[in-house]
């Protein structure tokens, strides 16, 4: 792959990472500004043809999340994401890392449920925030978020998703 779409790509990334977990939120001008900039960026490099196959690789990211999203099972910010990132890196790379994105999503929730139920919840919820960066307002967060019975955010699963996928494809 190009280094210009793997460095948009790993930008993109990187910031959704970063407010999804802070914020629980990847902001829409953020996924709107990698969509445009992908397409563009496709039409100015390989002309139609290539513009084309961004718009593809767009819709092949956000198709299959939107349907999780309407049976509530990601937010609209990851399907967003993922027809941003269909844009600049294809049909095939972005279908193998939703595909890696919903394992590493399982094996997340598998991980939480059987820590979870095996050490009483709550003490182990509590123990596991002592863990996490940042200061106590940001574990209290996590807390909260914990006990609210709340998914954990999906860029966890999709960032080692993406490395997966890169390695693979390197």
């Amino acid at each position: 792959m190009n280094i210009v779409i793997l460095t948009a790509a790993a930008v993109l990334l990187i910031v959704a990472f970063i407010t999804d977990v802070s914020k629980q939120i990847i902001p829409n001008r953020l996924t709107i500004f990698f969509f445009g900039a992908g397409v563009l960026f496709h039409l100015i490099a390989g002309g139609i043809h290539d513009g084309a196959a961004a718009v593809a690789g767009a819709a092949a990211g956000f198709v299959p999340l939107l349907l999780l999203h309407l049976a509530k099972g990601i937010g609209a910010g990851d399907v967003k994401l993922f027809g941003a990132l269909g844009a600049w890196i294809g049909v095939g790379a972005v279908l193998q890392l939703l595909l890696y994105s919903i394992l590493y999503a399982g094996l997340i929730g598998v991980v939480i449920a059987v820590i979870y139920r095996s050490f009483s919840g709550k003490i182990t919820v509590e123990m596991t925030a002592l863990l996490l960066p940042g200061d106590e307002p940001k574990k209290r967060q996590w807390l909260r978020f914990a006990d609210s019975g709340k998914k954990f955010p999906f860029m966890l699963a999709v960032l080692p998703a993406a490395i997966t996928v890169w390695i693979m494809l390197g």
